[in-house]
């Protein structure tokens, strides 16, 4: 048997080595392996030095949990009592994905914004911008200011869901925490030194920038080039970092919520009940013996009853609870319904559903590129650290992927080029507002709350009647607003087999 050679760390050492070990999977890397279509050998120096790892399969980042994916039956299950008609019964198909077990906590925000304020010191609007608004908790006419003023920051709350968190802060909280999870991973494989208070300002790890050659801090050693001629630095190839936490997509979040998976055990490719909620049946209450009358969930029983009574309280919160109350549902999510609502990755529209690719759906797509100079070397990220990017043009749109001209790049739809109230208006009226809002210069005209900057939400909340809780329910909100009963958690995308540790 041919010897394999493959890239590993000595994490006791906390150098990067070559080790060796018999044997492997077919089609893996090593000096043993060949390539099946010019027969050449891998990771063969004389060869040129193409370097193929072994790999077995993705690491389950933390706080995540693996969601087996497969087809279900997407939108509304129960009566539309809004007439809103906007969510449409389809079938659709997800491929396996990671989920944040619960919502993200108070602790995990507060975690973001220390290392936001001591990174960046030059640039204090940084740290203003992710605050969350703690004002979302006032009421005219109820007494909500102890929350004001504690519930983000006291310990006591520490393991209560962050809220006030607009869809734009949720989603650099997302580009944050994948950041520092990549970090971690290199630190722990000697790649790079345990010193994060050498990082400030745009010198700070970018998992992005990084990948790009223009990361230079805090690197201990680079991985051993083949040939021995020196190192070099850590590549997308390696399979040594994660793919990006981001918020689920909305078709993600309600396959993550219903959790069919024990709903079709004995009757292969078929469902045998379908949900109403995250549990099975159509109550609300527990139905087991030992928590039989419990309530599966924090919501809002009636008008003024928010937890019942003093030595029976139903859900026991005036407002939210820990995330990790109540029972996981059968992919071991907590609070998939109740408790806060959830942002999700989507732009909103009525009829989404009925446009939409049946293979991973998603609607707010904008296609963007790293931007480069003449030479074609990327641009010098900014002062935040971050690689710039630009949109693609519709040349290079057609260019790229070969499509028809009256396709568009901005796949949030409503944007300038795909309007179709071309003579309406003038040229200067950008993006959705021109299809949405439409008016003379004055402002006087018709006007719509759906543009691209509106986004889904999902899942109900504290505030919200049981209607809510179902998770093929859908509500949007613009990206700059925020609630009291509004919160978010994160997903990963699942590389390579479906399978997982």
């Amino acid at each position: 048997m041919k010897m394999k050679t493959f890239l590993a760390a000595t994490l006791a050492a906390g150098t990067v080595v070559y080790l060796s070990s018999c044997g492997g999977k077919k089609g893996g890397g090593g000096a043993g392996s060949v390539s099946q279509t010019t027969g050449w050998e891998y990771n063969n120096p004389d060869n040129g030095g193409f370097e193929v790892v072994d790999y077995t399969e993705q690491e389950t980042g933390p706080g995540l949990v693996l969601i087996e994916g497969g087809a279900f039956q997407m939108g509304r299950v129960e009566q539309d009592v809004m007439y809103e008609w906007n969510n449409l019964q389809r079938k659709v198909t997800l491929p396996s994905f990671y989920m944040d077990i619960t919502e993200v906590r108070n602790v995990d925000y507060l975690e973001y914004l220390t290392w936001i304020r001591r990174v960046f010191v030059e640039y204090p609007q940084v740290y203003v911008q992710a605050l969350p608004d703690t004002l979302v908790w006032r009421r005219r006419l109820a007494y909500n200011e102890p929350y004001v003023e504690n519930y983000l920051r006291h310990p006591a709350y520490y393991e209560y869901p962050v809220v006030g968190v607009n869809w734009l802060q949720a989603n650099d909280y997302c580009a944050w925490r994948t950041d520092r999870v990549n970090e971690n991973l290199m630190i722990s494989k000697g790649i790079l030194d345990h010193n994060p208070g050498d990082q400030v300002g745009n010198n700070n790890f970018n998992t992005e920038a990084y990948l790009a050659g223009q990361y230079e801090g805090l690197v201990r050693q680079n991985l051993p080039k083949m040939d021995g001629s020196g190192d070099r630095a850590v590549r997308m190839e390696d399979g040594i970092m994660l793919p990006h936490y981001t918020l689920p997509t909305e078709a993600q979040w309600e396959y993550a919520a219903l959790a069919l998976r024990e709903n079709s055990e004995g009757s292969p490719e078929r469902v045998w009940e379908y949900k109403l909620y995250p549990w099975n049946g159509h109550y609300l209450r527990n139905d087991s013996k030992n928590d039989l009358g419990e309530f599966m969930a924090n919501f809002k029983r009636g008008r003024g009853d928010m937890m019942g009574v003093a030595g029976a309280l139903n859900d026991h919160g005036a407002i939210t609870v820990p995330v990790d109350s109540y029972w996981p549902n059968d992919f071991g999510l907590y609070c998939m319904a109740g408790n806060v609502n959830e942002w999700v990755l989507d732009v909103y529209r009525p009829m989404t559903s009925i446009d939409e690719e049946d293979l991973n759906p998603f609607r707010g797509n904008i296609f963007k590129v790293k931007e480069t100079d003449s030479d074609g070397k990327f641009v010098e990220k900014d002062s935040l650290g971050r690689m710039k990017y630009r949109e693609m043009t519709d040349e290079e749109s057609m260019h790229r992927h070969n499509y028809h001209k009256a396709y568009n790049v901005n796949y949030n739809d409503g944007d300038q080029k795909s309007s179709a109230v071309d003579d309406f208006l003038g040229e200067d009226v950008p993006g959705s507002d021109r299809m949405y809002v439409q008016g003379d210069s004055k402002g006087v005209g018709m006007s719509s709350l759906i543009t691209d900057k509106a986004h889904v939400y999902k899942g109900g909340g504290w505030r919200d009647k049981a209607y809510w809780l179902v998770p093929g329910n859908r509500r949007f909100l613009d990206e700059k607003e925020a609630r009291d009963d509004l919160g978010f958690r994160c997903a990963m995308i699942r590389v390579g087999s479906y399978g997982g540790q």
